[in-house]
């Protein structure tokens, strides 16, 4: 059986996230059997989409295709919105596909971290001359999502490096969706009375968001000049991070494949989110399907609300837009007939005061 192996991507709006997933997909061929063919695709944004991957996969022959999602953890993207176009293709081409685990809590991914989380001690000390880690703030940033079980292993992995390498003190942020965000997250840690403070973004490449956790750290370092803030680099194409990606893939036929999303939201009652259980598995992305640099707000440069670097501000505005289009239209009987299926649970969460809402005192001019 000819086997076909799918890199699932999220796909961005930025062109050096969406080039940086690529070589990602190009490096990992020597770590799997040398007759697996290897490609990949994006959910959202980004070209080729993920039906592109697979068209070229099964044309080639591949009888049998491991997918794994390309993310660090499992949300709402890789529990629903993968998994349905996966199965949706499976069928409709007739097909065997499979799907594995994220990267998740790994002891690969955690020595990656720490890596990365070394080379900015190792420079800031070059630069500034050495500070006791017990001295210094370590702050990982993550992506953030609308589930508690990938917030939780954000904050599982930051404490796993912080502990194994002996950190004074750990905050964890998130960039976006949840709580904290960066700036509050931020403004926190400069209370707390540490020399030196590592801000280590917990992603696997560039775009707009590692452009906003950048962006915050240098307003917080700007109102606190005795504070040395240093931004460690992202994950990037790190050993530990293509070996992970290659165990992912491997696992899956194994005697028995390990189960994923052990703590899925949609499976089991958790805290907050007990109305979610046995939702109804679908993709909330086809209106972004593709569409790279045409896609709303892919042009930061352009943003008329932000200064210097996207501070969300868009999102939140485009969201209360079409929140008042919706209430008005319901006011007054009609709909205009606008239904993208769009069925997310609210998040529970969504008002907190250092979450998104946050960013609102960054629109420019204020």
């Amino acid at each position: 059986m000819k086997t076909g192996v799918m890199i699932c991507g999220h796909g961005s709006r930025s062109q050096s996230a969406v080039d940086e997933f690529a070589v990602l997909a190009q490096k990992l061929p020597p770590l799997l059997p040398d007759d697996w063919m290897v490609d990949y695709g994006y959910l959202e944004f980004a070209n080729p989409v993920l039906r592109d991957g697979l068209d070229r996969l099964r044309e080639a022959g591949c009888e049998r295709i491991l997918a794994v999602p390309g993310m660090l953890f499992a949300a709402m993207h890789a529990k629903n919105d993968i998994p349905t176009v996966l199965n949706t293709y499976a069928a409709t081409h007739g097909i065997d596909v499979h799907y594995g685990r994220e990267l998740g809590v790994d002891p690969k991914m955690i020595a990656a971290a720490a890596a990365r989380v070394r080379e900015a001690v190792d420079a800031a000390d070059a630069e500034r001359g050495e500070v006791p880690v017990e001295e210094t703030c370590l702050v990982v940033i993550g992506r953030g999502a609308s589930d508690p079980d990938a917030n939780g292993n954000v904050a599982k992995v930051a404490r796993m490096v912080q502990e194994g390498l002996g950190f004074g003190w750990l905050e964890v942020g998130y960039s976006g969706v949840t709580f904290p965000l960066v700036e509050p997250c931020l403004a926190h840690v400069a209370r707390l009375g540490y020399r030196r403070v590592i801000v280590f973004p917990y992603f696997l490449f560039s775009g707009i968001l590692i452009d906003r956790i950048y962006g915050f750290t240098d307003t917080v370092a700007a109102r606190h000049p005795d504070i040395h803030f240093v931004k460690a680099p992202y994950l990037g194409d790190h050993d530990g991070v293509l070996a992970t990606f290659a165990e992912r893939v491997t696992e899956q036929v194994g005697e028995v494949p390990p189960p994923n999303c052990a703590m899925c939201k949609y499976r089991t009652q958790i805290l907050g989110f007990e109305a979610e259980v046995g939702a109804v598995q679908e993709s909330h992305h086809h209106h972004v399907e593709g569409q790279g640099a045409s896609a709303p707000g892919s042009n930061v440069a352009d943003c008329a609300l932000c200064d210097d670097f996207c501070t969300g501000v868009c999102r939140l505005e485009a969201e209360a837009a079409q929140a008042h289009a919706h209430d008005h239209a319901h006011a007054h009987g009609h709909d205009h007939g606008h239904d993208h299926h769009h069925h997310h649970a609210a998040y529970p969460q969504a008002d907190h005061p250092h979450g998104p809402k946050s960013a609102l005192k960054h629109r420019r001019g204020s």
